[in-house]
């Protein structure tokens, strides 16, 4: 029992050392893109 523990255990630390991981080296840039949107304004 003691060492399915241990196994689970070692599975989440390097699952969180995997999402640490790719969080910094992965290309997480949003793209930028200018939006141009004309605006009618009612100024009666």
């Amino acid at each position: 029992m003691v060492m399915i523990l241990k196994f689970i255990f070692i599975l989440v630390v390097l699952g969180a050392i995997g999402l640490v991981g790719y969080a910094y080296l992965g290309d997480l840039a949003p793209e930028q893109v200018d939006v141009v949107t004309p605006v009618t304004l009612d100024a009666n």
